[in-house]
């Protein structure tokens, strides 16, 4: 007998919740896909979605609440835009008030969740923001080193292929800027965060690549050190591609430096630099950025539904 599963949907038939779906598919262990929903019919999303027995959608949420399937969904994924998930919440929330929903858009309704740093605590809640791909990198290394000293100012640097940017990520650049800052800040533990993000037009196309620097007190190196590597190899256990391309680097800054909403700081630099190559499920192996948000999304997704399970019982 084969154990019960929590039946999904996911909205958005991209390059996002197509992975999605293909990761749900080959490795979903308490997890169902039921319906793909899109906007587009000629969508290759929903195309590979039809084929592998999956039903679909192209008339957005609204075609998502009107089939028969969706009296069963108890998770929903949003793979679309800052702007189109709050209406999406609404309309869902409208039919069924508990439904979950895992944000993967910058809208934030919710509690960011980055699953290494705070999953456990939110586990219940019905909307969960995965914050940014950016944030999904290197929060974990913030939190690492905040784990260790007081961070005063951390601030990252996305780096992305451009080839890998699609329009919602394109759309929601501005959005990714001030989402991920604040998540460095709530999740990540430092005083004041700043993030940037850099679409990189190489071509052959390249690795996400993201770096982190943080200005702490004065603290033990080696402990720092320790803290990076355990959280990376955390985030590793559903990222496989996830790795750090260099030894940790430490600067003492005797001179205090001015940060805009600190002041002047002195202590000790943190230099942290990782890279994601992406599993291909779906996507290039070059587009870890669009790997890791899916990556994170089922693992926040799994534990929820093991949660619900649970309850069930």
């Amino acid at each position: 007998m084969s154990e019960k599963k929590i039946k999904v949907a996911i909205i958005g038939s991209g390059n996002i919740g197509t992975d999605l779906l293909m990761k749900i598919l080959r490795h979903g262990k308490h997890l169902e896909a039921a319906v793909l929903v899109g906007i587009d019919p000629n969508s290759d999303g929903l195309a590979r979605a039809a084929k592998l027995g999956v039903a679909t959608t192209y008339q957005g949420v609204q075609g998502l609440i009107e089939m028969n399937e969706f009296a069963d969904i108890d998770i929903v994924f949003d793979a679309t835009s800052a702007t189109a998930h709050v209406k999406n919440d609404a309309a869902l929330r409208a039919v069924k008030p508990n439904i979950r929903l895992i944000d993967l858009t910058p809208a934030a309704i919710g509690p960011y969740c980055v699953p290494v740093v705070n999953l456990e605590q939110h586990v219940n809640q019905q909307n969960v923001n995965m914050v940014t791909c950016g944030g999904q990198a290197t929060i974990p290394m913030v939190a690492a080193v905040s784990q260790v000293t007081k961070v005063h100012y951390a601030e990252i640097v996305a780096a992305i292929s451009s080839k890998s940017a699609g329009p919602g990520t394109r759309a929601n650049i501005d959005e990714f800027t001030e989402t991920t800052s604040k998540a460095i800040e709530v999740i990540g533990g430092a005083e004041k965060g700043k993030a940037m993000i850099v679409l990189n037009p190489a071509e052959p196309p390249v690795m996400m690549r993201d770096t982190v620097y943080t200005l702490s007190d004065l603290a033990d190196e080696q402990a720092i050190r320790e803290s990076v590597e355990r959280m990376a190899a955390a985030v590793q256990s559903y990222v496989p591609g996830y790795r750090l391309k260099q030894q940790v680097q430490f600067e003492h800054l005797e001179k205090p430096v001015f940060i805009e909403g600190l002041g002047r700081v002195a202590g000790l630099k943190t230099s942290i630099f990782i890279e994601v190559e992406g599993a291909a499920h779906y996507l290039p192996a070059y587009a870890g950025n669009l790997d890791i948000m899916t990556s994170a999304a089922l693992a926040t997704a799994e534990r929820m539904a093991q949660s619900l399970l649970n309850t069930e019982k």
